[in-house]
Parts: C-alpha cells; structure tokens; sequence
C-alpha cells in the first residue's frame, strides 16, 4: 500500500470531485461544487494515494451541533482496497459530537449502522417528463429573490434542522437557476428551485404547505420559453411525504433509485411532510 493522506480538497479538486459524481450517475447540478465550497471551506476533504486524488468526502459542520456526510467516492481502480472506509472514518471525526445527516446507498444500511447512523426514511429520486396541471387558484408565485432574506432563512429553517443561510444565498443565486416562492394571504407557503444538470434540470429544494401549492410550483418551475423550458426533471422526494411521493407520479415520473436517510443521533424535529423534493442529497 503506498502513501495514503486525506486532506482538505482546494477549489480546483471540487471540479474533479464532481466529475466523479458525474460519472457514478448521480447529475450533479452544474456548477453545484462551485456552490458547495464556500458553505464550509474546510469540510471537503480529498484521498491521495501517492499524490494521486483517488477518493473524496464532504463532512459539513452546520451551526454548532448538526453536521451532513455526501460526496463519498473512491476511483474504481481503488475501491477495495481501505481509501474509502479510511476517507468516511476521517469525515466522520471532523463532525465528532453533532447529529450528522447522511443520504447513503439503501443495500448498505447495515454498514452505517456500524457507524452510528440510524435509518429514519428513504429518499426517492424521480426522473421524466413533468405533465402537471390543476394547480389552486388564489396562490401567487413570485422571484424568490425579490422577497427579504432572513423571511427565506427562517422558512428554510422549517425544514433543515438550522440555519445555513450561506447555502441558501448562493443556491438561489447562481446563474442559470431559478428560484420561485410561494405567497397566499401574505404568507410565504412555498419555495423551490430549479438548476441545470447534465441532460435534466433538478428541482430541489421544493418545499410547499399542501401538494396543491407544490403543484403549482411544480407547474411554474417546469414551463418557459422553449430554449429555457426542461425536457426532464429530477425530484429527491422522502418517502414520509406520502403527498409528495403521489406528485412525483402522478406527474408521470419514473423512480429511478433511492437512498436511505440516516442520523447519528435523533430525528430532527423538522417539516418533512413538506419536502416536495430536498435541495441536495450531497448537502442535504
């Protein structure tokens, strides 16, 4: 075995890490990393074996007690060999003493258990064409970024277990994304936000107060000018959110695969029967 290290990644091992996660299938949003860098320089953390970059990790710290594992890649010539199970163990030590969240394969529960992780729900990843009509009357949908920030951080807060208003700042306001609230009465009822990735568009997050409102969203995000409208989309919809599960078919999506949601400690007390589709299965 030759010289092993895990290490921080820099800006430029983002670009490589993301190639990866193309390549396993996983359509990542383009230019995602770009985003994912500045939420916690420190939390992205790259193997090399000899020099060479052969496996990766996130391991985010959020707040002062929550903490999310994703990005978790070895090159297939390595896999096997201890670099990914030596790169998990050193993600995991980074978040010593936080609830961590993490989406991972469903076929190796039984691994993370071994790792303290507990399984709460599944997460199911739908792709197709969207067919969504029917959506309420009476709800306006608006630029989120026309609306206060700290009005988006505390909705956000519903439904992530606390504040990640640096993610959420840059999510909304990258190029070739966009971001639509949901108003009724005044009150801000949902959120979503559709980003380019590979041959699909992703939208994540997708939250709404009732599958009406995610409809309507749903609707807005997935319509425009030929040159801008999606032929496909991709939903990460939680299993919990039986609401939401039926959307994604009824609007004649195919799942496509699953991962199973797990934390190291408790559930956190979050809305997840209002998670339409998570922002990201990589950051949560």
């Amino acid at each position: 075995m030759g010289d092993f290290v895990v290490a921080p990644a820099s800006v430029a091992d983002m670009g490589l890490i993301a190639d990866w996660a193309a390549a396993e299938g996983w359509n990542p949003g383009l230019g995602d990393e770009r985003l994912f860098f500045p939420v916690d320089p420190e939390g992205f953390l790259i193997g090399r074996l000899d020099g060479r970059p052969v496996s990766s990790i996130s391991a985010i710290r959020y707040g002062v007690g929550h903490g999310f594992i994703g990005l978790h890649l070895t090159v297939p010539e390595q896999r096997g060999l201890g670099y990914g199970r030596r790169t998990w163990q050193a993600g995991l030590q980074r978040l010593t003493n936080r609830n961590v969240g993490f989406d991972g394969a469903v076929t190796r529960r039984g691994r993370y258990r071994e790792s303290g992780f507990r399984h709460y729900w599944d997460t199911h990843r739908f792709r197709g064409v969207a067919r969504v009509d029917g959506a309420p009357a009476g709800t306006a949908v608006v630029d989120a970024r026309q609306l206060g920030f700290d009005r988006l951080t505390a909705y956000d807060q519903r439904f992530f277990p606390t504040d990640r208003s640096t993610f959420l700042a840059l999510w909304i306001s990258a190029p070739r994304r966009r971001a639509l609230a949901a108003i009724r009465d005044g009150a801000l009822v949902g959120l979503g936000v559709r980003r380019p990735a590979g041959d699909v568009f992703r939208i994540g997050p997708l939250y709404a107060d009732s599958p009406g409102t995610a409809r309507l969203l749903l609707e807005a995000l997935t319509s425009g000018d030929e040159d801008d409208r999606p032929d496909e989309i991709i939903l990460d919809v939680p299993d919990l959110n039986r609401d939401g599960i039926a959307l994604a078919e009824q609007a004649g999506l195919t799942p496509i695969f699953e991962t199973a949601r797990m934390y190291t400690g408790d559930r956190p007390e979050i809305d997840v029967d209002g998670i339409y589709s998570v922002a990201s299965l990589e950051l949560g």
